[in-house]
């Protein structure tokens, strides 16, 4: 079997940090920290692992410094609010080796308490968009005609290649990163790992989901809070280096909308959510909020 090594890009990560790590224990380990104001320095080198002290560049910068420090022929891309069951990651890492045609596996993803995460996706499009920020999907979640984003009919249960796949946790082939490039550090957080898988299909890798090893990844725990503005502008960055500032332009347009309702409707904290990312896009063009 190919060597694996692990990446976690780390800020302010405990406590979920620490059973990341001992998940893994047995593998290179590199864990990148972002300026943590808590002990998750600390923690990391206890467990064995090599740390990289840097400024906050984005997910994808820190994931890209990893990968440069790592030495294994594969690499794991673990957020640090995942953790690993059982050899999940030997699994995954055997699944690379019987398929040399797939750049990247993903495992299926699980919450805390055992729920499904849809962690397989299709690419964004207006009107993929759409169906997730009007809750269209939610007339008919099952189908991929009204949940098209997260392929509303597929049980995440059998082997499937996919457009994208989320990033809490990637087996990645070293010779597909060298052949691809390492993620775009455009993109701040969120779409960088759509970006990726757009490019390794592009480059004629297989992106693939494989249940073949279960993730629990506790979501929203890794990003520091930074949800909305930056989930949007992902977005749109994707559409504009993809599809062209017009698309991306359209899509501005179709969210703040979308956003501007949901704003109207709901109250408290998630209605002050939407206010604000319906402000964001407000204050600018697609190409003016990219700059």
């Amino acid at each position: 079997m190919a060597t694996v090594s692990v990446v976690v890009v780390a800020y302010n990560a405990l406590p979920w940090l620490e059973q990341a790590l001992e998940s893994v224990a047995g593998h290179e380990v590199v864990v990148v920290d972002h300026g943590s104001t808590d002990e998750s320095v600390e923690v990391a080198r206890r467990h064995g692992a090599r740390v990289i002290e840097q400024g906050n560049l984005g997910f994808g910068a820190g994931n890209n410094a990893g990968m440069r420090a790592a030495s294994g022929e594969y690499t794991l891309l673990l957020n640090a609010d995942a953790w690993v069951v059982g050899d999940a990651v030997e699994r995954l890492a055997g699944f690379l080796d019987e398929h040399p045609d797939v750049g990247m596996v993903g495992p299926r993803l699980l919450d805390p308490d055992g729920t499904l995460q849809r962690s397989a996706r299709a690419f964004p499009t207006i009107w993929r968009l759409a169906t997730e920020y009007y809750g269209i999907r939610k007339l008919a979640p099952g189908t991929d005609l009204l949940n098209p984003l997260y392929l509303g009919s597929f049980d995440h249960a059998t082997v499937r290649e996919v457009d994208w796949l989320s990033g809490a946790c990637l087996l990645v082939r070293r010779e597909a990163v060298d052949a691809v490039g390492p993620f775009d550090e455009s993109f701040f957080m969120f779409s960088e790992e759509t970006d990726w898988c757009y490019r390794f299909r592009s480059a004629g890798w297989k992106v693939v989901f494989a249940p073949v090893g279960d993730v629990i990844h506790v979501g929203g725990a890794s990003h520091g809070g930074r949800l909305q503005r930056e989930n949007l502008r992902g977005s749109l960055r994707f559409l504009a280096k993809h599809r062209g500032l017009r698309e991306a332009e359209r899509a501005r347009r179709v969210l703040l909308l979308a956003l501007r309702l949901r704003g109207l409707v709901l109250r408290g904290e998630r209605g002050r959510k939407y206010r604000d990312g319906a402000a964001f896009l407000a204050s600018g063009s697609a190409q003016a909020l990219l700059s």
